[in-house]
């Protein structure tokens, strides 16, 4: 799918003197129609087209890979795995069964997989294990002069065949399984079982049907399994010790679908979302509302700990686990917090702004930045530390940074730039900021020189006191001949895949942060992938650790002497450095921040690529 914008801001790091660059430095011939394109988490840009998936490595003349296995391929047949440099790819049949597979590694361009290569005939899961890298896959798969229910291990870092166990009977394969140190799991349309993978035997089986994901204790002594109702609208909850034993007497019910939860010590943290919005009438009255539902599930025996859950009253935006209970911000508007036993630690809830943009810790206390409002709260009261609400009407674009050499906060609404004193609370406007074009500060960034506010057309840089050095505008190319980035194929796959994939690649997402610099974001997404091996995952890590290539400069697309193109621009002094004139009135193009390289669709079938670092 392409998106039109009017407008989109780059950043990029070397400063040179002022050039054109209409002449690529790279340029690929895809070989076919584009239709869509992404760039990976990984830096590699992966094309779809009439004939296949292409893959586009930086700084590489030559194509990485050319898949045109299964022709063209759906955006709801591609699945990135998150945190991972693995994408597989998927296509159904006759009915809804997946009759093709293949797993692509676009770090190295490998073919790790495919349903024709490993003689599967059906493919019922396909699933990456991380940080194990490894994939399990289940189906029918040809064995002797006739087809057999299987499962197999592969390692990613190889492609090589690990393990491969066959099934009895009928029973298939329902849900993504969980792989352990001593085993794998395995949900059934029957049961649940344990393969030893030593011996390729089962080590238990237990009646539980009907399991979509699971995931297990630090210990993996404790197994939870999230079982989706017969209606698809709700959940169930069962818990499974290491000896196949049903450790809570029966599941506990859990009113609409799983999306946030932690394991602690003392039971089982759990988000659930009830989406009623499609319902009318006495159905939409006998529901109540769409909102989020928060649970604490006993450890021992699955019943929820509080006697009385919290209410909501819309969804949570923020989870986050605290040493003495769970902290959570509304979407519409709210933050409390709940001790373990289901006591209120606040005073009474916070009442915000709509839309919790920032939720971190500051040495004052917790800081939150909505669309409205902003304040830091004392964590152990929910008392509001700044003596006045920063209040602001509601803005469309909200930004923020923390200025360490004035030790205060800053905060662009709209116009206006605030200034709060991270000492004593104060509040003050420190400059009104103005924007051509009628566009309002999208960002706000701390420099040596000063303060720098950036829009998709505007760059200006205050002075410590709030007075503009400089302010530098570009306008767009306008209706007639607007700028489009080439937007991503969608990570599609099942609503249960996705929630247990994303869970296992982001173990940290419950834990409060900091306020921090730009950057940190990508540092953490780096060590989720600490604990994983292979060549590919270790370039990856070295990508999140990097300094972003695209850090002292930006670019604007705008109309030039000789067309549509992008000009750069130092953040530092405004000046223009570099100019790449597209040649296209609309141009379609996507830049990798990190790696300093901007992809420009030349044609239907040709890609140019700018090295913007030169």
């Amino acid at each position: 799918m392409i998106k039109t914008l009017t407008g989109f801001v780059f950043l990029i790091s070397t400063i040179i003197s002022a050039q054109r660059a209409e002449t690529p430095d790279y340029r690929y011939d895809v070989g076919g129609k584009i239709n869509e394109m992404t760039l990976t988490q990984g830096g590699t840009m992966v094309v779809a087209t009439n004939d296949g998936l292409v893959g586009i490595k930086p700084g590489v003349n030559e194509l990485l890979f050319n898949f045109q296995d299964y022709g063209r391929v759906k955006p709801e047949e591609l699945f990135f795995v998150p945190n991972a440099p693995y994408l597989i790819v998927g296509q159904t049949g006759f009915g809804a069964m997946t009759t093709k597979k293949a797993v692509i590694d676009y770090m190295s361009g490998k073919k790790l997989f495919s349903t024709e290569d490993n003689g599967w005939k059906l493919v019922w899961t396909c699933d990456v294990m991380m940080p194990q890298n490894k994939l399990v896959v289940s189906g029918q798969r040809k064995a002797s002069d006739k087809y057999a229910n299987a499962v197999a291990i592969y390692d990613l870092d190889s492609g090589e065949q690990e393990h491969y166990f066959t099934m009895k009977g009928s029973e298939t394969v329902s849900g993504r399984p969980l792989l352990l140190k001593d085993g794998l799991i395995l949900p059934t349309t029957k049961t649940l079982k344990k393969v030893n993978m030593g011996s390729g035997d089962i080590d238990w089986s237990v009646k539980v049907d009907d399991i979509k994901w699971m995931v297990a204790d630090e210990t993996e002594k404790e197994i939870y399994g999230f079982e989706v109702s017969a209606n698809g609208s709700n959940m169930k909850v069962h818990k499974v010790g290491s000896n196949g034993s049903l450790l809570w007497p029966d599941p506990h019910k859990v009113k609409g679908h799983v999306v946030n939860f932690e394991i602690l010590p003392e039971g089982l943290a759990i988000v659930s979302n009830v989406d009623n919005s499609g319902k009318s009438g006495l159905a939409k009255l006998a529901s109540g509302r769409s909102e989020s539902k928060i649970a604490f599930l006993s450890a021992s025996n699955g019943e929820d700990l509080w006697e009385k859950a919290p209410k909501t009253k819309g969804y949570v935006q923020h989870f986050y686990i605290m040493d003495d209970g769970i902290l959570f911000g509304i979407y519409e508007g709210g933050i409390n917090k709940i001790s373990f036993d289901g006591n209120t630690l606040f005073k009474k809830p916070l009442k915000t702004g709509e839309n919790i943009l920032t939720m971190a810790n500051t040495p004052q206390g917790l800081i939150y930045i909505t669309s409205e409002d902003a304040n830091i709260v004392n964590l152990n009261t929910g008392d509001q530390v700044w003596k006045k609400p920063l209040k602001y009407k509601r803005a469309d674009a909200v930004a923020s940074a923390f200025d360490e050499k004035n030790n205060r906060y800053l905060i662009s609404a709209d116009e206006d730039l605030f200034s709060v004193d991270a000492a004593t609370g104060d509040v003050s406007t420190l400059a009104k900021s103005k924007f051509d074009g009628k566009e309002s500060p999208t960002d706000i960034e701390v420099r040596d020189g000063g303060i720098l506010l950036t829009s998709d057309q505007n760059m200006m840089m205050l002075n410590w006191e709030g007075n503009s050095n400089w302010h530098e505008y570009h306008r767009a190319p306008g209706k007639s001949a607007v700028g489009a980035i080439l937007m991503g194929i969608t990570a599609v796959a099942s609503a249960a895949t996705a929630t247990a994939a994303y869970a296992e690649a982001n173990r940290n997402r419950n834990r409060l942060g900091y306020y921090t610099s730009r950057g940190e974001a990508y540092a953490d997404l780096g060590d989720g992938m600490a604990m994983a091996a292979g060549a590919s995952v270790a370039e990856m890590l070295r990508r999140f650790k990097a300094t972003s290539a695209t850090q002292n400069a930006q670019f604007i697309l705008t109309k030039l002497d000789d067309g549509v193109g992008l000009i750069k621009l130092n953040k530092d002094t405004g000046a223009k450095e570099k100019e790449i004139v597209l040649k296209d009135k609309k141009p379609e193009y996507e830049v990798d921040e990190f790696g300093g390289i901007l992809y420009y669709k030349a044609d239907n079938n040709s890609i140019f690529a700018y090295d913007l670092k030169k």
